[in-house]
């Protein structure tokens, strides 16, 4: 029986998505389960699996292709995968008469298009897959350990300038990265964005995590205690306090949310991603902890759904962990404002008419001219500036 493979269904935010790769080939076996497929959106990579074991028995779609929600992509036949060893038995006698050659170990899709890329055969390569089949691991293998040829064979577009050594590339834009390009840009365009900056004494909250990480950890199976928790808390009360910035504009209408669901913007392979804390105004710093370390943990596996990226009325980015000392961060629309944090810079501060040396952090509030005045803006920050300051003020609320 043969069984279609159809595309899944997007959200109404994502109207289609581009097939990235087929990790099986028509005639290839198949298991309940397997992954046969990437489809890339806007978003996230969906993966598809295979409903039954079977043989793979036609591609409707190739690499680069459009498809929309429910397309048919491809067909599975149910069953035939037992089919598939004894025929090639029956043809096994006849390919040893012929066969002049040592035989050529095969290759998984994914090792093929690595192999490929680094300028790899088949024989430069050692297989430790079933009957000799060689892996991506295998490939990856080999270009570490210098099997890669010394001149890589490219095809096209490939320029190299032979007397000065000069290589260019070419490659397409992924299409996360172009659809964060094409948000970057609407951002720059539509609103009317501005920053501010202020800075802030990390020293009492360095102290509190100093005193009770170890504590922390203990009491909630293993998550760390962090920054970023602290900064999630004193926006939520900041946002309490200024509502504007805690809204949207949607046309003509200016929407207020009645809850904080804070994005958290997270680096991955494919580039940034801003996963969701939803109702951050319910959760503590331990919950607030773990689930940054899951969005984090997802992200790098391209494990994010298009749910956990969805919504948000509120973005903060930490370009802090990669060495920024400041920075001017730029609106996620529909939301009005987003906060920058950034490294810990131990400066010299004039405290009570004495130079003391104190660990500080640049902070930046890029935010909707349209929408937000630059008092409440500034209010706002110096608002979380206060509260991160004098952290028992976050538990008291005041």
């Amino acid at each position: 029986m043969s069984i279609e493979i159809k595309a899944p269904q997007l959200p109404e935010s994502v109207p289609d998505g581009t097939i990235a790769s087929w990790h099986k080939k028509p005639g290839d076996a198949v298991k309940r389960d397997e992954l046969l497929v990437d489809i890339e959106t806007d978003k996230v990579v969906i993966e598809v699996v295979s409903p039954a074991d079977g043989v793979l028995e036609k591609i409707m779609k190739n690499s680069g292709d459009t498809i929309v929600s429910n397309e048919l992509i491809a067909v599975v036949k149910e069953g035939a995968a037992a089919a598939a060893p004894a025929a090639a038995k029956t043809s096994e006698p006849a390919a040893a008469k012929t066969e002049p050659a040592a035989e050529v170990p095969a290759l998984s899709p994914a090792a093929k298009k690595l192999a490929e890329e680094h300028g790899l055969s088949a024989g430069q390569i050692s297989g430790s897959g079933k009957a000799g089949r060689i892996t991506k691991e295998d490939v990856l293998g080999a270009i570490e350990g210098g099997s890669r040829p010394a001149a890589p064979v490219r095809e096209m577009p490939v320029g190299v300038d032979v007397s000065s050594g000069r290589v260019e590339e070419r490659v397409p834009m992924s299409r996360l990265r172009a659809k964060v390009a094409e948000r970057l840009l609407q951002a720059s365009q539509t609103t009317a964005m501005l920053t501010t900056f202020n800075e802030v004494n990390m020293a009492p909250v360095m102290a509190l995590r100093a005193r009770y990480k170890d504590q922390f950890e203990k009491a909630h199976d293993g998550i760390r205690l962090g920054f970023m928790s602290f900064f999630v808390r004193a926006s939520v009360e900041a946002l309490k306090r200024y509502p504007a910035v805690n809204a949207s504009i949607d046309g003509s209408d200016i929407v207020y949310h009645g809850y904080q669901d804070i994005g958290v913007a997270v680096s991955s392979p494919r580039g940034l991603v801003v996963p969701v804390l939803r109702n951050a105004d319910h959760m503590g710093l331990a919950q607030i902890e773990g689930k940054i370390r899951e969005y984090g943990n997802k992200a790098q596996d391209g494990k994010l759904s298009i749910d956990e990226m969805t919504g948000g009325t509120f973005t903060i980015s930490n370009g802090g962990v990669f060495g920024s000392l400041l920075s001017t961060p730029i609106l996620n629309p529909p939301q009005t404002a987003i906060l920058g944090m950034h490294k810990i810079q131990e400066r010299p501060m004039a405290v009570n008419g004495k130079v003391e040396i104190l660990p500080m952090m640049y902070l930046a509030l890029s935010y909707d001219h349209r929408m937000i005045d630059g008092k409440e803006a500034v209010q706002f920050l110096v608002t979380i500036k206060d509260l991160l300051e004098d952290p028992a003020r976050i538990l008291l609320e005041i």
